[in-house]
């Protein structure tokens, strides 16, 4: 992104003062001209003046070149202009400095009292010279026309270059105002895009790690109680074909609705990535999107509710799982977003047990309170070693921490630890609103 002052900073290529080699140009031009005259009007002044004309004409000739140096000093060029006014010289050079005077960034007083200066060597000057001029003959006007003409002549020679260098000084400082506030501008447009891919960064990760707890949360219970079945299968599967026949249907069923909830979620994600691809051309809307999915896209989905506890339970113990269930309070209906966090927590727990404590007696305890909702999910010591988990079913330690971010992002309680007995508690207090 190219800002206007950047691009004046690469334009400052012109030698010594000059910002470009236009401007030096057009000063060298300006001054040559200058020497031009003043020299031309140099040699009047050596014959009035009684010295050689060449001295006159290399008088003129210095004099009318320090408009070269108009842009770095102004003031010295004016001050030259007002000496030399007396000879009748200098009239291009005394313009031009006076413009450059105004248009410079200093001072009023200083620019007033040059122009005065200027004014009133101007007016005396051209008063003699006419009065010479009316006693020679030469003008055979009245008296009247003597201030006349040095009035208007001292105003024609002053005013009309002060002004204009003031207007063109002042239009000067409003460009440079307006792009000082343009490159502010794109600064700070800079910094909103940047916030805006923080923010579209920010949502990118909370949406992954949304989809990661979903997805842990989903294929976790179901493929760990397909494990559990599948060694269980093993066992009982000479010793007693009806059971192992139950067990293979059981891991069957699980599979499915594992595959179901899988195509469910890809079919989402599909559907984000076109929405994401659509709105990448337009930053601030991508982060618009982003951001509503991550807010809201837990509870667009459908997920488990209360209701299907049972089933989640009767689950387990079809796996083997000693588990006992107990309900208190008033059964009613929560919000989406709890009723999911609340089975999820349950279902995680429950999960846990299979992978690190299979054989263990496991209870489940859910309590319906005034603003709030509380489950328990506790299991004792596993059993003798050699029979505890024989499935060897992996672990990514993810599954409290996902439990732990539910719980905590609707404003609940979670705590999880060993018991004293060598079992394991998980507890989760969530509000009803």
């Amino acid at each position: 992104m190219t800002t206007t002052g950047e691009a004046d900073t690469r334009a400052l290529t012109g030698p010594w003062w000059w910002a470009r080699w236009r401007s030096a140009v057009l000063d060298g031009s300006l001054a040559l001209v200058s020497a031009v005259e003043c020299g031309a009007e140099g040699i009047p002044f050596a014959r009035d003046a009684g010295v050689p004309v060449s001295v006159g004409i290399v008088f003129g000739l210095i004099a009318g070149s320090v408009l070269l140096v108009r842009r770095k000093w102004p003031i010295a060029v004016v001050l030259v202009a007002i000496a030399i006014t007396p000879a009748q010289m200098g009239f291009l050079m005394g313009i031009i400095g006076l413009y450059t005077l105004a248009a410079c960034e200093l001072p009023r007083r200083i620019i007033v009292a040059l122009a005065g200066m200027s004014l009133v060597g101007t007016m005396i000057v051209t008063f003699v010279r006419v009065r010479q001029d009316m006693a020679r003959g030469d003008l055979t006007l009245g008296d009247w026309f003597v201030p006349f003409a040095s009035i208007t002549t001292s105003l024609g020679l002053t005013a009309p270059p002060v002004l204009l260098g003031l207007y063109v000084g002042a239009r000067r400082r409003l460009m440079e105002s307006l792009r000082e506030r343009a490159d502010s501008l794109e600064r700070e447009l800079q910094l909103l895009a940047e916030r805006a891919e923080e923010r579209a960064e920010w949502a990118r990760n909370e949406e992954r790690t949304r989809i990661a707890r979903e997805m842990h949360d989903v294929v976790a219970h179901r493929v760990s109680l397909m494990v559990v079945h599948a060694a269980a299968l093993q066992v009982v599967a000479r010793k007693d074909p009806e059971k192992a026949v139950r067990n293979a249907a059981l891991v069957g069923d699980m599979g499915r609705q594992a595959l179901t909830e899988l195509r469910e979620m890809l079919g989402v994600l599909r559907a984000g990535e076109g929405a994401g691809r659509r709105a990448a051309a337009v930053p601030l809307a991508a982060v618009g999107v982003a951001v509503a999915r991550a807010a809201s896209g837990a509870a667009e989905e459908e997920g488990p509710c209360l209701s299907e506890l049972e089933e989640l339970v009767g689950q387990s113990a079809a796996a083997g799982m000693v588990v006992d269930l107990s309900v208190e309070g008033e059964v009613r209906s929560y919000a989406a977003e709890v009723e999911q966090t609340a089975y999820r927590v349950v279902q995680e727990a429950l999960t846990n047990v299979h992978k690190h404590a299979g054989g263990a007696k496991t209870y489940v305890r859910l309590a319906h309170r005034g603003g709030e909702i509380a489950m328990q999910v506790e299991n004792g010591p596993p059993p003798e070693a050699g029979s505890a988990s024989a499935a060897g079913l992996p672990s990514g330690g993810n599954g409290l921490v996902g439990m732990r971010e539910r719980v905590l992002a609707l404003g609940g309680v979670f705590v999880s630890g060993p018991t004293d007995v060598g079992g394991f508690r998980v507890s989760a207090v969530i509000p009803a609103v």
